[in-house]
């Protein structure tokens, strides 16, 4: 079992910005303990991140991985390009969201990505990675 941890614009300032939402630690810090999580339970990890919605596109497009977990940040709001690169691939897809969206502003309430993810995980902070990994890994 392969894994992708898929991560979109400005998460790479995770640990750094908004602190109170995101918190402290870095997104290598918390792809660090995703890894040791993920090959405790026999399964093998990939990590990538990028601000530019096309390279999530190509990423999801040449995916050998056997799942991915996908936090796409603000592009979870309006990228029908990243939507329609889901729904293009037979790699099933999870959205995370390390915080509950749905209690913060009103346009972070809605996802196109939702329908057509094989499900949604949000609210639980780095955890929201594990939870979507444990998905995979029952």
């Amino acid at each position: 079992m392969k894994l992708l941890f898929l991560n979109g614009v400005n998460l790479n300032l995770t640990g750094r910005r908004e602190k109170g939402v995101y918190g402290a630690e870095t997104l290598d810090d918390i792809n660090a303990q995703i890894r040791s999580y993920v090959n405790a339970r026999g399964a093998e990890c990939e990590f990538y991140q990028s601000n530019i919605e096309g390279e999530i596109c190509a990423k999801l497009h040449a995916t050998d991985a056997d799942g991915v977990i996908l936090n796409a940040g603000a592009f979870t709001h309006y990228s029908y390009a990243i939507r329609d690169a889901i729904a293009g691939i037979s790699v099933p897809v999870v959205e995370v969201h390390m915080s509950n969206v749905h209690a913060r502003e009103e346009f972070r309430h809605t996802s196109v990505l939702s329908e057509v993810c094989r499900g949604c995980i949000l609210g639980f902070g780095k955890n929201s990675y594990i939870l979507a990994a444990e998905s995979f890994l029952l």
